[in-house]
């Protein structure tokens, strides 16, 4: 597998990322469009979903698209976020990564699509349409 040539697609929909407390259940309203995510520490619990979803007094930031990498990846490969995340780093393009067992998402701002699709395709990652 060359990991300087990944595939990914842009998921439909525009994301948020939430702070709610640690003790906070998870909330019902996560459970809609194509991608959410739920993280726990025990200083905070983290939520990504649909920005549309996210109750007005809910601490966020909004407007992210959410880039997959189009996997499985084997656990025992490396270099997969790097090669993915380094050319946007380059372009001083913010990030918010996700990992899951089979692959990898990638949000970043709206703001920041055209520019952040751009440095991708020149650093020969692929876009595919789903």
């Amino acid at each position: 597998m060359d990991l300087h040539k990944l595939n990914f697609s842009v998921l439909p929909g525009r994301f948020a990322v939430s702070r709610l407390a640690a003790e906070t259940p998870i909330p019902d309203w996560i459970h809609s469009g194509p991608f959410s995510c739920v993280s726990r520490t025990s200083d905070e619990l983290s939520v990504v979903s649909l920005t549309a979803s996210v109750p007005a007094e809910v601490q966020s930031e909004k407007d992210w698209i959410c880039l997959k990498l189009l996997g499985p990846f084997p656990f025992q490969l490396t270099g997969i976020l790097a090669s993915f995340l380094d050319p946007l780093a380059e372009a001083n393009i913010p990030i918010f990564a996700v990992s899951t067992f089979e692959t990898d998402y990638i949000l970043v701002k709206e703001d920041d699509k055209e520019r952040a699709l751009e440095t991708l395709l020149e650093a020969g990652h692929e876009l595919v349409f789903r």
